[in-house]
């Protein structure tokens, strides 16, 4: 018999396209007034919801979503393609590479200090953008040090997946969630960046200390290992491989990239920050969004490739290469937002936002920011983009927000801080799945390992929300 297969993202949402269109024919159309009808940021106005004519959606429309909503999405489709082409350039000078290679190397003899060391250096990539599948090449060069060092291979599994993952759980300027998910709730990225930092300097420290709690005792006695039974054959199979791997050699060109390569985000936070919301007037609001960051990117690439000396071919293979990973990710997004599409064609959006008005009357700020990241942990197993699953639930779920009395950054944090914990240990994540075949962990015995983790996740993103509430 065969086994049950999860069907892919596209089938998920484009089936959730067609119940949609199904749902025009059924329940009732309706609209709210809007506090400005013309902003991209529609506050709706509570209690002005009222009835209008039904407009349900056909064969036609449902056919016609998916393009609709790609050009409805085309700024932010551009952005994750040109993002990728710039990953791309910089995967291919081999700079990350060899920066993670060279800090293996001077703390060799000090693996202890490894694990602190490369678990910020991943966390900071996955806060960034959203480093995740760009982990699994540091696998064959992580494992042998930590074996051979006495620590098992589920203390480099965990320096690894938990250091990224604490960082994409914290995303602070993460294009694919963070950035995505603002664009569609209408506000500045930079908004609520401060507790986005707080979850992933929390997090990330919290991360540390529970994978080196983890290790030292593995060292100290390896019969506490989760995979004791393993660490033989395992000692064999990794420690008599090393140096199998070849990473390349950190050169002033490749420091010069990485310098770059951080300037490039740093411009990037800079320019997203409102610093004038905040009431800093000594420095200037850019007010930069996804035409000029897509710009930014993109010219970081072109100055990377020329800075690396890469002839004009080159440059651009590397580009279109990186932005071709990231293609599927814009089509899911015009996907997702298909789904929008219909709904406000079939005018149901008004609707299932009164109906959500209706349930969260006497519902406080607090409780609606701890089940809106309840609600967010089952939907992101549903559909585990990112991308796609702010573009699909962001135009509902901000203006619920407003409506509770929570800021809509708190509902983006939300959603990401849910989708990051989602991804330490869903079975659906070639990163998870891939990381503990070549490290050769069971499932079973990595669920172990995080279980604790995950609820201390839990208890610091509820923390922190019910204190963004608090604040205002």
């Amino acid at each position: 018999m065969k086994k049950l297969k999860m069907p892919t993202a596209y089938t998920i949402l484009f089936s959730i396209i067609v119940v949609v269109a199904i749902m025009t024919w059924i329940v009732p159309a309706g609209q709210y007034d809007y506090v400005d009808p013309n902003a991209s940021r529609k506050e709706p106005i509570p209690g002005t919801y009222h009835s209008v004519e039904a407009t349900p959606q056909g064969i036609t429309d449902v056919l016609m979503a998916p393009v609709n909503g790609f050009y409805d999405a085309k700024d932010v489709a551009l952005f994750v393609i040109i993002i990728g082409g710039f990953l791309g350039v910089v995967m291919k000078t081999g700079a990350i590479d060899a920066g993670i290679a060279k800090i293996t190397q001077k703390l060799k003899g000090r693996e202890k200090w490894m694990i602190p060391v490369l678990m910020i250096f991943f966390g900071l990539g996955g806060s960034t953008f959203g480093m995740a599948e760009e982990t699994i090449a540091f696998y064959p060069l992580l494992l042998p040090v930590f074996i051979a060092a006495g620590y098992d291979s589920l203390t480099a599994v965990g320096t690894i997946l938990l250091g990224a993952g604490a960082g994409v759980l914290g995303s602070t300027v993460n294009p694919f969630a963070t950035g995505i998910a603002s664009g569609f709730a209408g506000i500045s990225l930079g908004q609520g960046i401060g507790f986005r930092l707080l979850i992933l300097v929390v997090a990330e420290t919290v991360a540390i200390l529970y994978v080196m709690r983890y290790a030292e005792k593995v060292k100290k006695d390896p019969s506490k290992s989760l995979v004791y039974d393993m660490m033989e054959d395992n000692k064999r199979h990794f420690v008599s491989t090393r140096g199998q791997s070849e990473f390349p050699e950190l050169t002033s060109k490749r420091k010069l990239i990485l310098a770059l390569f951080g300037l490039t985000f740093a411009i990037m936070i800079f320019g997203v920050i409102p610093f004038e919301d905040l009431g800093v007037t000594a420095v200037p609001t850019l007010w930069w969004w996804f035409g000029e960051l897509t710009t930014l990117f993109l010219v970081a690439a072109i100055v990377i490739g020329l800075v690396y000396g890469m002839k004009e071919q080159e440059l651009i293979s590397s580009f279109v290469a990186g932005a071709r990973d990231l293609l599927g990710v814009a089509l899911i997004i015009g996907l997702s937002r298909g789904i929008t599409i219909v709904m406000n064609a079939g005018k149901i959006t008004d609707t299932i936002l009164s109906i959500g008005e209706q349930a969260l009357t006497g519902v406080g700020s607090l409780t609606f920011a701890i089940l809106t990241y309840l609600f967010y942990i089952p939907m992101a197993f549903l559909i585990p983009s990112t991308s796609g699953l702010a573009t699909l639930s962001m135009p509902i779920m901000a203006p619920l927000g407003d409506f509770a009395g929570v800021a809509r950054h708190l509902v983006i944090t939300a959603y990401q801080s849910a989708s990051g914990t989602v991804n330490f240990l869903t079975p659906t994540s070639a990163v998870v799945m891939g990381a503990l075949a070549i490290a050769r962990v069971p499932y079973d015995k990595w669920l172990k390992f995080v279980a604790k983790f995950i609820i201390m996740v839990m208890i610091i993103v509820i923390s922190v929300l019910s204190l963004g509430v608090l604040v205002g």
